[in-house]
């Protein structure tokens, strides 16, 4: 039997305690505008996240004791250090590239792509797993399960009828800014359970170049610098409109993100034991008001320009999901 390796472990810590302050307020922003929140409820109560989960599971190999037992311990280790439980299934599946996903809002499950666990040292995967683990502790996971289970329908059912889809691409488009500032609060999780920044910095660096022999860690966090400082208008307002259509924000800012984060001091407070507990969140601070009011607004209005209203958006994703159920999976499965 793979053991579990003693580490330190953050009991009862909220993953509000180091949430990015864009996903607190984006998080929200969606919870408070009530037909967004019923839509997204919908994506579970219509069977449509078992038959996700199926999707992607059935090619896929699930890990254990029997199946790459290190790499099962590794994240078992990532569930033990923020005091998770249930942990979550852990599935490789083949693909080249250096990613993972956690979909499941009622049973998370980690899915990891072959390219990351062959290729990646055993920190770096870690890493990898702290990061989605993140996600879980966070209360991301039913966010990307309707996001996941959005983008699959739009490029399925309502691909070539633009006009049909325009409320599923407002749900779209306002899970798409949430997901950016996400991704940024699975960063702070991956530095907090590997202990030490450096090595999110490094798999961000090999996200964004591949795991090749040789990359300088050094010289990456300057380019992260040299990215944030840019001071033309021109390519400042160009890469923004790039990487608003991404789920991801660029590896570059992630890294200068997480390095700002660790000089605050917060990631050194936690690490002594001073964080927030489960069920001691403190009500929003005027700051936190404020970003809460400016995602609210725009998550509304993403939707209202669809043209059909947000009151609408719920009744017409469930009949929508209701038909498809009906109809078998082929609409589901293109555009995968």
């Amino acid at each position: 039997m793979t053991s579990i390796e003693p580490v330190t472990r953050y009991e009862g810590i909220s993953g509000q305690g180091f949430a990015h302050p864009a996903d607190r307020a984006a998080m929200a922003a969606l919870r408070s505008i009530p037909p967004l929140s019923t839509a997204i409820k919908k994506f579970t109560e219509l069977s449509y996240e078992r038959r996700l989960r199926q999707l992607f599971l059935g090619q896929a190999v699930r890990l254990g004791q029997e199946q790459l037992p290190r790499v099962w311990a590794l994240q078992r280790e990532c569930v033990h250090t923020l005091d998770i439980d249930p942990c979550p299934q852990l599935y490789v599946t083949q693909a080249p590239v250096g990613q993972a996903m956690t979909i499941g809002a009622n049973q998370p499950v980690i899915l990891v792509m072959s390219g990351l666990v062959g290729s990646y040292s055993e920190d770096e995967l870690r890493s990898v797993l702290a990061h989605e683990t993140g996600h879980v502790l966070a209360d991301h996971v039913a966010f990307t399960t309707a996001f996941v289970t959005v983008t699959r329908i739009l490029r399925g059912v309502f691909r070539g009828q633009p006009l049909v889809g325009i409320p599923l691409l407002a749900l779209y488009h306002a899970l798409l800014e949430w997901s950016r500032a996400a991704e940024l609060t699975a960063d702070r999780a991956a530095a907090l359970v590997v202990a030490d920044p450096r090595i999110p910095c490094r798999t961000l660096m090999r996200v964004a170049g591949g795991p090749i022999e040789g990359l300088d860690l050094d010289a990456f966090i300057r380019q992260a610098t040299d990215y944030q400082d840019e001071g033309d208008p021109f390519a400042r307002w160009s890469r923004f409109f790039s990487e608003i259509q991404t789920t991801h924000p660029f590896p570059v800012r992630r890294v200068r993100e997480l390095i700002s984060w660790v000089a605050s001091g917060e990631y050194d407070r936690i690490r002594s034991g001073q964080y927030l507990r489960r069920g001691q969140e403190p009500p929003p601070s005027q700051e936190f008001e404020k970003a809460f009011e400016h995602y609210r607004t725009r998550f509304a209005g993403i939707v209202e320009r669809a043209g059909t209203g947000i009151q609408n958006i719920a009744d017409r994703i469930g009949s929508w999901l209701d038909g498809n159920r009906r109809g078998g999976e082929d609409g589901f499965d293109a555009g995968s």
